[in-house]
């Protein structure tokens, strides 16, 4: 079962083809990594509404799995949510257009972790926030791994890297330690496919 959108098919079709019409849009605030759109729209009961829609660059998501079964997160602080979280290596280039989610991904987890991998593989893909945003992600399992210096951006030196066993892992999401969302959903899809 499936309720992407055909290939081919604009976005604009895909919504009138789901009863929803666009009256309006506008771009209500915007800076190098998010924009705000608001749209004024007829829903497919004949009422009209605002839908506000932040705007986001692709993302990805990296499970980096070293061979002897330890897996890297990194922990940050979270300047919205005022907490530290454990993560999965994660970001986006809001300075590149159409980058490759495979260089992407390499560079991200070469930047915060300084791993470099000889094998990313792509594992999906999903959105962060469909109901409110049109971010999408690339969910990656990275192998073959060897250590590398880091390379953080000045907003990111607070970043820190931890190695630690799967069961380590899991039992920090068990024990809600584990907060991040999309942390959660990546690791759920590579679990799920089998790939650890």
């Amino acid at each position: 079962m499936s309720s992407d959108k055909s290939p081919g098919k604009s976005l604009e079709d895909a919504r009138k083809d789901a009863g929803f019409q666009t009256l309006s849009t506008r771009l209500a605030y915007s800076n190098p990594w998010t924009a705000l759109r608001e749209d004024i729209i007829v829903h497919p009961n004949g009422k009209q509404g605002l839908y506000g829609i932040v705007e986001r660059g692709e993302f990805v998501v990296i499970l980096p799995l070293h061979a002897d079964g330890k897996v890297t997160l990194i922990q940050q602080f979270r300047y919205p949510v005022g907490e530290r979280l454990w993560e999965l290596p994660m970001g986006m280039w809001e300075t590149k257009e159409n980058v490759d989610p495979v260089e992407l991904a390499l560079g991200e987890l070469r930047e915060e972790t300084g791993l470099r991998a000889g094998e990313m593989i792509h594992v999906g893909s999903m959105y962060q926030g469909a109901g409110y945003s049109n971010q999408k992600g690339h969910v990656f399992l990275a192998r073959n791994l060897t250590r590398g210096e880091t390379a953080l951006e000045a907003t990111e030196e607070d970043i820190t890297c931890h190695d630690m066993t799967l069961d380590a892992f899991e039992t920090m999401i068990r024990n809600g330690e584990l907060k991040c969302m999309v942390s959660l959903a990546a690791f759920a899809l590579i679990r799920a496919k089998g790939l650890i």
